[in-house]
């Protein structure tokens, strides 16, 4: 590539962040919750290469066969400063061709977007961070303090075999490490031409991944029958389910409405849901799901001939809870359930809530601005949960930062393990900018 004078100029981070994109999204990284799907060892392995091609030295880490995460760490220009981790996870959840505009990994570039599955969940950050990365050590650019790097496997399954896995077994990788950023987070809302707020993750949701178990009396399907563990299993989920769990404001979702009622010129009240998440658009299934605990069903399992009464019927349901109310949670869902049902956890992971103020959150503030002069930083919590948890274990501070400038009427919200999952172009170039001037910042 040649600049206007005739004088050779070397790719940026803008220039390749959407091919970077599009081929992460062609690997097909499918979490299916168990080992059946492809693994991550292939995208592993991609990431690793691109970045050798610029010096680094990157670790594969095979926590089973093909699960594998993609880690290293960059010398800062003062190493004796904490050192800041930016993570990504490699997996997504599966998807059906058939019901997608475009094949979900095609990587296809239509409308503006790059589309596929992982686009916003989150082979985008993953993109843009390797762009940043690739363009500064090309450049000779050195961040401010060490930064470790890693591409993780099986966040959409919980962690286990990734975050998880590291934090346990391989803790030195994060040594002197006291900051991170991540996923879903950073990304713009419009309240008007004069003002956008970029929604920053300091807090997400605790789980509690079920399964219900009644035990019944098997029996002929033809006969009366009044232990059915079907009937029984069934009108406790329906209870589960229609249950409304009491409105419970955080400290964050407080900030979070506070900030967005100054910035529309009303307050907003919590208790008033319907009118408050009529104000929120696109993201009101986002900020619904943070002013309460939630529960629900997701699977259903009994019986194995039509004219058999099953002995058993189970149940899984997702369930979150809200930074300081899992015992009230816990609580609710035995009271809702009855005596009959019995619960045990599948996967279950701890609520998290940090401050939104210091350095870091400064240097976000100061690089959102320098591209968008309109922009303001405001917290808010995640209705799901992300590898933060696995990290805040070593003491690591996350945020879900990873930014991007979207249009209005783009429903980012409803993407998230959705269909036609894209991402703008525009957007990642965007973000590849905010986060190098966010890494000087930082």
């Amino acid at each position: 590539m040649s600049a206007t004078d005739g004088t050779a100029r070397s790719v940026t981070g803008e220039d390749e962040v959407v091919d970077l994109c599009r081929e992460l999204i062609r690997i097909d990284t499918s979490n299916y919750g168990d080992h059946s799907g492809p693994g991550e060892r292939k995208a592993a392995e991609w990431v690793a290469e691109k970045l050798a091609e610029v010096g680094v030295e990157p670790k594969i880490f095979e926590s089973h066969p093909g699960r594998a995460s993609t880690v290293a760490r960059i010398e800062g220009e003062d190493p004796s400063r904490p050192a800041l981790l930016i993570h990504g996870h490699l997996d997504v959840v599966p998807a059906n061709a058939a019901d997608w505009t475009h094949h979900p990994f095609s990587g296809e570039v239509a409308d503006g977007c790059v589309w596929g599955r992982g686009a916003v969940d989150m082979k985008d950050m993953d993109a843009m961070t390797l762009a940043v990365v690739r363009d500064r050590l090309r450049s000779g650019r050195r961040p401010p303090r060490d930064i470790v790097l890693a591409f993780l496997a099986d966040e959409e399954a919980g962690g286990t075999y990734g975050a998880r896995h590291l934090v346990d077994n391989h803790p030195d990788l994060f040594e002197g490490v006291t900051e991170a950023i991540s996923e879903v987070g950073g990304f713009s809302f419009t309240v008007s031409e004069e003002r956008r707020l970029y929604l920053v993750q300091t807090a997400e949701k605790g789980m509690h991944w079920m399964k219900l178990t009644v035990a019944g009396t098997a029996g002929h399907g033809s006969m009366i029958h009044r232990d059915n563990a079907i009937t029984e299993l069934s009108e406790a989920v329906a209870r589960l389910g229609r249950h409304t769990f009491p409105v419970r404001v955080t400290k964050t979702t407080r900030a979070f409405l506070d900030e967005l009622g100054d910035a529309l010129g009303t307050p907003l009240d919590p208790e008033d849901m319907q009118s408050t998440l009529a104000r929120l658009g696109g993201i009101a299934k986002l900020i619904g799901a943070t002013l309460s605990n939630t529960a629900n069903p997701t699977q259903l399992g009994a019986g194995y001939k039509v004219n058999v009464i099953p002995g058993e019927a189970t149940a899984h349901v997702d369930g979150r809870f809200l930074p300081g109310h899992e015992d009230e949670f816990l609580a609710d869902l035995d009271r809702i359930l009855g005596p009959k049902v019995r619960r045990e956890d599948v996967h279950s992971d701890k609520a998290l809530e940090t401050s939104f103020d210091g350095p870091l959150v400064e240097a976000m503030q100061s690089a959102l601005l320098a591209e968008d002069p309109t922009a303001k930083a405001i917290p808010y919590m995640l209705s799901g949960g992300t590898d933060a948890k696995s990290f805040d274990d070593l003491g690591i501070r996350g945020f879900g930062f990873a930014p991007l400038k979207l249009p209005p009427e783009l429903d980012f919200a409803g993407m998230f393990h959705g269909v036609d999952e894209r991402v703008p172009v525009d957007g990642l170039q965007f973000g590849v900018r905010v986060l190098d001037r966010f890494i000087d910042a930082s």
